[in-house]
């Protein structure tokens, strides 16, 4: 035996007894253990139990049909994913339209409506008020004092003359290209070869006119080749 007084050897013949410190276990009327939670709490205050059995019944049907529905919730889901995705409704274009179906139901709702109209209120009232007004004149001024400054005219002139001369070399660059290929044709390397290309053409002519002479004159007479023996 064990010093707590329950013997935990599998072959003793007192297995499964229970102890002088477990005498005091509760149990119910029909000998099974109570846990001790139930064991120790009473019945609720102004209930029989009937009652309470009756509360109990109802509490697990209630239970059930949570369950139920639960698994009925489960199939109907996957059932509506499998019609989506054979619509080919893809979870980027239901985002797209919750996100379109949301903008819109925003834009159409109250509060948007009364901002927009007050947001519509508030700027022409500040148009209109004279602190916009006299800023508006103020930045007039100022654009005109500084297109009338030294400054300003001085650098739109040079800007305008660094267009000039930029427009001046490029026009330079053209003239100067163009008149060197007028100075090489007119040279007498591009003269010279260009009357070895021009005298090529009549010889090659003629060498072909030689050539088909000598042909004419080595072909024999087709007219004896058809005469009869």
């Amino acid at each position: 035996m064990e010093p707590g007084g329950q013997d935990i050897n599998l072959n003793s013949p007192n297995k499964g007894l229970l102890s002088d410190t477990m005498t005091d276990v509760p149990v119910d009327q029909t000998g099974c253990r109570v846990p001790a939670d139930a064991a120790g709490a009473g019945l609720p205050e102004g209930l029989t139990d009937a009652e309470v059995e009756e509360l109990q019944a109802d509490l697990a049907k209630v239970e059930e049909e949570i369950l139920t529905l639960r698994q009925v919730l489960a199939a109907k889901e996957r059932h509506s994913a499998e019609l989506k995705r054979k619509l080919g409704q893809t979870t980027l274009n239901q985002l797209k339209a919750n996100l379109s179906k949301g903008l819109h139901e925003v834009q159409m709702s109250t509060a948007y409506v009364k901002t927009s109209e007050k947001f519509g209120e508030w700027n022409e009232k500040v148009t209109q008020s004279d602190v916009y007004v006299k800023t508006s004149e103020k930045f007039g001024e100022w654009n005109e004092k500084v297109t009338q400054s030294d400054v300003y005219k001085k650098t739109q002139e040079t800007l305008s003359t660094a267009g000039q001369k930029t427009s001046a070399a490029l026009s330079n660059v053209g003239s100067v290209i163009s008149r060197k290929l007028g100075d090489m044709r007119n040279s007498a390397t591009f003269k010279s070869f260009e009357e070895r290309v021009v005298g090529v053409k009549p010889r090659v002519s003629t060498d072909s006119n030689e050539e088909n002479g000598s042909q004419r004159l080595h072909s024999p007479d087709q007219s004896q080749d058809s005469a009869p023996f």
